[in-house]
């Protein structure tokens, strides 16, 4: 994407994009004259593209990606912000709920750039993949989140030397922020009332930042949070 122009005329794939940082990058997106898509299980704001897809299955999210990149005529940018979460112990927490955790969360990241690969090599697109300060912090009763955010940072950093000079990759590392991702939760899971969270409509400013910057020069990380949040080492 053009310097000075983080959206205008652009396409671009936000996995995730009906709730929480999704929602918020599609409204930034379009916002700035782009024109956003939407893989989720939920449809997005009235207007937006998109196809339904469970994103643990990820030979679905890579025909889905396909798909939307087909019927779009091609893609400027990726953005990856689909995520869940079940915090519990290890031993507690089932297999198939520990699995779906990392394959959201992971495999369907890696699963969905490599399908649009073929269209950001034309376009000299860029990627934003969304980690999490659990990704550089480990904490009990999160093996699963930690292991696909962790995975998240070193898969990207391996693919932005591996895209070097093709395709703009940034790997972003928000911390906590005011969505419903903490709603289903075990209270004992949940931000207390005095939790300190971000906007996520600030950490989507952040994304259209890296986003606009030109072929050639790229932001490769941000971490993005409150500034008295505790999450982050």
């Amino acid at each position: 994407m053009s310097a000075g122009s983080p959206g205008a005329g652009r396409t671009v794939l936000v996995t995730g994009g009906s709730s929480g940082l999704g929602a918020a990058v599609v409204a930034a997106v379009a916002r700035a004259g782009g024109r956003p898509l939407v893989l989720d299980r939920q449809a997005p704001a009235d207007g937006v593209p998109w196809v339904e897809c469970d994103l643990a299955d990820t030979r679905a999210a890579e025909a889905a990606t396909r798909q939307l990149a087909e019927r779009s005529g091609g893609l400027d940018a990726v953005v990856t912000a689909a995520g869940t979460d079940v915090p519990g112990k290890l031993a507690d927490t089932p297999g198939e709920t520990w699995e779906r955790i990392v394959a959201v969360d992971l495999l369907a990241t890696a699963a969905v750039v490599r399908a649009a690969l073929p269209f950001l090599e034309t376009s000299r697109g860029s990627i934003v993949t969304v980690a999490s300060t659990l990704g550089v912090k480990a904490v009990a009763d999160a093996t699963a989140y930690c292991a696909a955010k962790f995975g998240v940072v070193g898969f990207t950093r391996a693919l932005a030397a591996e895209l070097a000079g093709r395709v703009g990759v940034t790997l972003l590392i928000p911390g906590g922020m005011r969505t419903a991702f903490f709603d289903e939760r075990d209270a004992a899971y949940k931000p207390g009332p005095d939790a300190v969270l971000n906007d996520p409509a600030d950490t989507a400013a952040a994304v259209m930042f890296a986003l606009s910057q030109p072929a050639g020069c790229a932001v490769r990380e941000m971490v993005v949070c409150a500034d008295q949040e505790t999450s982050y080492p």
